[in-house]
């Protein structure tokens, strides 16, 4: 593959991995009914190129129990007032909480950051649902207002400013805790995952992680997916401030005994000249191939564009 081609891949990879880079977004953009969920709402730039002074989160109704994390050199603030009902959390009615978070402090505009809250997301919330946290971000004289929220079947990417939503998903019944796997000879395959793409994309990002049991080590080659070209194994790399992207020469080695995890930002799949975009909530079949124990049918859970690992492995 020629310099170029890698260039130009790596370039819409990143668009895949990092949805919506110029918007605001949540890291982890999906929770259940009647849960707690460490939301994680990433600032990637400044306003018009003046750094970030204020960050403002507008807390939905039916989200309660909200505590947000101190960040170091911001001042942190929040509003409490009454909900428009009572909701029940571990047994006892909860009337009112934090409404709105304010962090105060500086962040350039060439320099990205992260804000933290916990908070508790009430049966007010059904699989299907999308909770939009309203955030407005405050710099010198000029502000940008994350506050659009998407009308029925409206897509929030076509939004000049969409608010960052959590998508609500149904909980994982007993008999399907333990992570969706597949085991073949020594080699076992959990939670093989990708994201959604926008219309248009050519290439999409694939994850997976893999143990190896054995005593012999093997390589991951490569693959199939049924909505693309061809699979790649890629790894990519922050070397100074530049992203690279290069494919794995001769593949990806399992040692015996070792696990290995693809994820978004490191070594992943690559899914070239896709044939259609993916779609949150379809699953994808395909195969991945290793030097040893040949080809290995998986399926894809694809998630949504800002989507996180599956939580039995998230780190």
């Amino acid at each position: 593959m020629t310099s170029s081609r890698i260039g130009a891949l790596a370039a819409a990879l990143i668009a895949v991995s990092s949805p919506a880079l110029a918007h605001v977004s949540f890291e982890n953009g999906q929770a259940t009914p009647n849960s707690t969920y460490k939301v994680t709402l990433r600032i990637p730039h400044g306003c018009d190129g003046k750094p970030t002074l204020k960050v403002r989160v507008r807390i939905p109704e039916g989200v309660v129990a909200v505590k947000p994390m101190p960040k170091s050199g911001w001042k942190l603030e929040t509003t409490k007032g009454a909900y428009v009902r009572a909701y029940q959390v571990h047994g006892e009615a909860v009337s009112e909480g934090v409404t709105d978070i304010v962090w105060t402090g500086s962040l350039d505009d060439a320099h990205y950051d992260e804000f933290v809250f916990q908070a508790r997301f009430t049966d007010a919330y059904q699989p299907g649902a999308t909770v939009h946290f309203p955030v407005v971000q405050e710099c010198d004289s000029v502000a940008e207002e994350w506050t659009q929220v998407p009308a029925a079947g409206e897509d929030p990417h076509s939004l000049k400013a969409p608010a960052p939503g959590v998508r609500i998903v149904a909980a994982q019944g007993a008999a399907a805790v333990a992570p969706a796997m597949v085991k073949a000879g020594s080699l076992t395959l959990e939670q093989p995952w990708s994201r959604a793409t926008p219309g248009g994309a050519k290439v999409g990002g694939g994850y997976v992680r893999i143990t190896n049991t054995g005593t012999a080590p093997d390589r991951l080659t490569g693959g199939s997916l049924s909505l693309a070209s061809k699979v790649e194994v890629h790894e990519m790399r922050l070397e100074g401030d530049v992203m690279r992207m290069k494919a794995v020469e001769g593949g990806l080695e399992i040692k015996p005994g070792a696990t290995v995890e693809l994820k978004p930002g490191g070594l992943h799949l690559m899914f070239v000249d896709l044939k259609e975009p993916l779609k949150e909530g379809q699953t994808v079949k395909g195969t991945l191939t290793f030097e040893k124990a040949g080809p290995i049918e998986v399926e894809y859970t694809v998630r949504g564009m800002g989507g996180a690992a599956p939580a039995e492995h998230k780190h």
